[in-house]
């Protein structure tokens, strides 16, 4: 039944991490520490959650990044770029994340993703700040021809908070890291979403090292969670190309609010 049930998140998790770019840690995390203590499943510490959500994610965004790569929608420049400040960002908060106890933790990670849900809200009434500064970039899909620029030092500040949350929460960064490539850089919505699978992708990779170090892996139901975190990132990516770039914006927004407040009510009582 255990290992039934930690198949079934790891699919569910990564399908809406892969659908909306937040890599499914934003599922997982919440999810081992609401059932961990109960009779499906043993306690679970706001470290371990963390620390194993870190590998799921490893596997999430391989998954979703190749799916991505066939559909042509995952920009490697920005990307590269962006890892550039992740990486660091990363180690950081999984070092940090030590000092949270269960109450802190929902709190603060309730509020972050609640305020995330926020900031999309203001999406399609600011103009993106950095569009015509820095590299710029062209992308084609089937909405149309996309002109959008990267701003290498305001890319690597943002990518550094967003890999220190990321490592932080265990999320990946990608609740960040999507609306900020869209509100900074007026990145396309379908293509945000990919490159942050390949973001979360790398910086999980790096985070997941000192979640290892540090002894705050679950590697029982890691094992447990891959098969589905798998086969569900692929299933992400596949309804992803079929939605439109404000239903994704929406689903982003709608999964951020429910599960922040949730997170809030576990934080305060």
């Amino acid at each position: 039944m255990e290992w039934i049930l930690l198949l079934g998140i790891g699919l569910l998790a990564a399908a809406i991490g892969a659908l909306v770019g937040l890599g499914g840690g934003i599922i997982i995390v919440p999810a081992l520490l609401f059932l961990g203590g109960t009779a499906l499943l043993d306690p679970v510490s706001p470290q371990a959650a963390v620390g194993t959500s870190s590998v799921i994610l490893i596997i999430t965004g391989l998954s979703s990044t190749l799916a991505y790569m066939k559909q042509k929608k995952v920009d490697y420049k920005l990307g590269c770029l962006l890892f550039i400040g992740s990486a660091p960002g990363s180690l950081l908060g999984a070092w940090a994340n030590k000092g949270l106890n269960t109450e802190q933790f929902s709190l603060f990670f309730g509020l972050f993703m609640v305020f995330m849900s926020f900031v999309l809200m203001l999406k399609n009434r600011a103009k993106p700040l950095f569009a015509s500064r820095g590299l710029t970039r062209t992308f084609t899909d089937n909405e149309g021809t996309h002109t959008y620029s990267i701003e290498p030092i305001t890319g690597t500040i943002a990518s550094f908070v967003v890999g220190f949350l990321g490592g932080l929460f265990g999320i990946g960064g990608g609740s960040l890291m999507v609306p900020a490539m869209i509100m900074l850089f007026a990145v396309p919505p379908h293509v945000a979403v990919a490159t942050s699978m390949l973001l979360i992708f790398l910086s999980a990779g790096v985070s997941s090292v000192t979640h290892v170090f540090l002894g705050n892996v679950n590697w029982l139901y890691a094992a447990a969670l891959v098969p589905g975190a798998w086969f569900g990132a692929q299933i992400g990516a596949w309804l992803n190309a079929r939605l439109a770039s404000k239903t994704v914006v929406m689903m982003l927004r709608l999964v951020l609010i429910l599960v922040g407040v949730r997170l809030i009510w576990r934080g305060i009582y």
